[in-house]
C-alpha cells in the first residue's frame, strides 16, 4: 500500500526557493505517476505538476512553468518539487498524489488520483 509523506514546506520570502519531497513509506512508487497539487485558503485544490514513472514525461500547470521543476529518484522512492522565484500567491498546502493507471486527460483532475499525502504548508511572504 502506497503511503505518501510530504516534507519541505515552510515560511519563505518572495523570490526564495523551496524543495518539497514526497516519499512513500508504505510501498514502492515503481510504476506510479506522482503529482503535486496545492490548495490555498478558500480555493479548490489545483494541479501543479506531475511526473511519469520513467521520469521522461513531466507536466506543469501554466503558473508553474519556468519556476517549478519536478523530478524523481526512483532508488530513493521519492519525488521532488523544486520551487524557485516563489510568489505570495504560491501560498498553499501542497499535496502529493500517486496513481498507477492515470491517463493523460485525467491528470489535472484531483478526483482521478488514488493516493494522497497529508500535505505540507508553504507560506510566501511579500
Amino acid at each position: 500500500q502506497v503511503q505518501l509523506v510530504e516534507s519541505g514546506g515552510g515560511l519563505v520570502q518572495a523570490g526564495d526557493s523551496l524543495r518539497l519531497s514526497c516519499a512513500s513509506s508504505g510501498g514502492t512508487l515503481r510504476g506510479y505517476t506522482v503529482g503535486w497539487f496545492r490548495q490555498a485558503p478558500g480555493k479548490e485544490r489545483e494541479f501543479v505538476s506531475s511526473i511519469r514513472w520513467g521520469g521522461g514525461h513531466t507536466y506543469y500547470a501554466e503558473f508553474a512553468k519556468g519556476r517549478f521543476t519536478i523530478s524523481r529518484d526512483n532508488a530513493k522512492n521519492t519525488v521532488f518539487l523544486q520551487m524557485n522565484s516563489l510568489k505570495p500567491e504560491d501560498t498553499a498546502v501542497y499535496f502529493c498524489a500517486a496513481d498507477s493507471r492515470l491517463i493523460l486527460s485525467a491528470m489535472r483532475d484531483d478526483s482521478s488520483w488514488d493516493y494522497w499525502g497529508q500535505g505540507t504548508q508553504v507560506t510566501v511572504s511579500s
